[in-house]
């Protein structure tokens, strides 16, 4: 693991505890993976989504958090949006098994969606 990605991790403010919970796990030592946390933390101004696109463009990849609130979360559907525009690897992460939507957003075609485990989190920030 010589390599930590830069990863901005899109999610819903409804969904905040569970970016926490991954930005622990690669705390974690006896985590297979670990990475730099790019996310927005806290909203920004006017301007937030020509800072929001800076962020996303110095990132190599993106972790999207998809539960039952992604469909509704404007901003998060915009940062994905933004990776993809600006080609950046997105791989989606189903926060957990009783969250998971009935239907992804439009914004998710072709974005593979996972369930959460540290090899799926770990394979995909190998591939960056």
């Amino acid at each position: 693991m010589a390599k930590k990605n830069r990863v901005f991790i899109s999610f819903a403010v409804e969904d905040k505890t569970y970016r926490d919970f991954l930005v622990g796990q690669a705390k974690n030592e006896k985590s297979p993976f670990s990475f730099v946390d790019m996310s927005v933390k806290k909203p920004w101004d006017n301007a937030w989504k020509t800072n929001c696109r800076t962020k996303i463009k110095g990132c190599d990849g993106m972790i999207a958090l998809v539960s039952k609130n992604t469909a509704k979360a404007t901003g998060q559907l915009w940062e994905v949006n933004c990776a993809k525009e600006e080609g950046i690897p997105v791989r989606g992460i189903y926060v957990d098994s009783n969250n998971k939507p009935a239907t992804l957003p439009s914004e998710f075609s072709g974005i593979r969606v996972v369930n959460w485990t540290w090899s799926n989190i770990k394979n995909f920030l190998d591939s960056l």
